[in-house]
């Protein structure tokens, strides 16, 4: 197949190609901006590779995106192009709005036109894969799942622009025929992750030995998936994935994020240690605003259809994950010395 993968450049994104190019024999064309998060090295491993091309856009650009469409003429779209960050969404909402709403937008109604042009065979084969978040359903209590028939109750500019999205997804399915499919997931980590995340905003203050922030008390529970297990699932999705269908992907690791800043601190307390313990730079500070309590993914239902599970634990996806940024420090150091130190963000004042 001819896969055309929006955001392509980033966390997730850098994963799904590297999948398709490793795993299968699709050809693929990464369409990025390049924005603060988007980083060409994510992709290095696969560059050389002739079934693999790149085209530096904006999603809102109608004509950088018809053009990439008629020129390449995918069979699925993988739309993960996005703002992403919750604490820079309270800083800049605009941004948000502008690339997740307009851009999705502009995105769906260039698949569109490019749909209705295709032949019969190839039209029905056709997918375009949209791919959220699970923080568009808001918050849960101490109980509880976000399954695919949750109510959106988004609690931040950057949820609310992803529900904006979802929706309008749907809505190009039902009045247009378009055939979407849209997934929903919880916290990614891993490797190639920009590290204004927590994970890795924690893996490399504690070896640069500066305080490791947490928000509040770090009560806040999150659903933890590894990123390799979601790029596996979003394939699975896009092959077998049911038009007009939703899926929501998680990793069955809920953890508090205090325990999470714990167990980092532990993993490099036995693989660098030094004296003292890493646990010793942990520092709270002002909750986030607006910060939801819990996030968990109900995921029966991409393995009970489509038979996806994940493979890696958290303990040991947060093993690999520490080690890749040990052995990777070129590819961090760029960035700390780049565009972004480590600051906090989202303050509002």
């Amino acid at each position: 197949m001819r896969v055309l993968l929006t955001g392509g450049a980033g966390f997730i994104g850098s994963a799904v190609a590297r999948r398709i190019i490793e795993t299968t024999q699709d050809a693929l064309l990464v369409f990025d901006k390049l924005t603060y998060a988007g980083n060409l090295a994510s992709l290095a491993p696969i560059a050389h590779d002739p079934r693999y091309s790149f085209t530096r856009a904006d999603i809102c650009d109608r004509k950088a995106a018809t053009r990439a469409f008629d020129e390449f003429q995918p069979d699925i779209v993988m739309h993960l192009a996005a703002e992403s960050h919750v604490d820079r969404s309270i800083d800049g909402p605009a941004a948000f709005v502008q690339t997740n709403v307009v851009g999705t937008f502009t995105l769906l109604d260039v698949a569109l036109a490019y749909w209705r042009r295709l032949d019969p065979a190839r039209a029905a084969a056709f997918r375009f894969l949209h791919i959220s978040t699970d923080e568009v359903f808001g918050a849960l209590g101490p109980e509880g799942l976000f399954r695919e028939d949750t109510p959106y109750a988004p609690s931040s500019p950057y949820s609310a622009s992803k529900a904006g999205a979802d929706h309008l997804v749907r809505a190009w399915r039902e009045t247009y025929g378009l055939p979407t499919i849209v997934t929903n997931c919880s916290n990614n980590y891993g490797p190639y992750h920009f590290p204004e995340k927590l994970i890795p905003l924690t893996i490399l203050n504690a070896i640069e030995g500066r305080p490791l922030p947490v928000y509040g008390r770090g009560e806040n529970v999150r659903d933890w998936l590894y990123v390799e297990d979601h790029a596996a699932a979003l394939l699975q999705v896009a092959r077998a994935g049911v038009v007009g269908e939703s899926y929501n992907v998680g990793g069955r690791s809920e953890r508090r994020n205090i325990d999470v800043v714990r167990l980092i601190c532990g993993i490099l307390d036995e693989i660098r240690p030094r004296v003292g313990s890493y646990a010793e730079q942990i520092a709270f500070v002002a909750d986030r605003p607006g910060h939801d309590l819990r996030y968990a993914i109900d995921c029966s239902k991409i393995e009970r259809d489509l038979g996806w599970r994940p493979t890696e634990s958290f303990e040991s996806g947060l093993r690999k994950t520490v080690r890749w940024y040990l052995d990777n420090e070129d590819w961090w150091r760029t960035i700390r010395a780049g565009g972004y130190s480590g600051e906090r963000l989202g303050r509002l004042a």
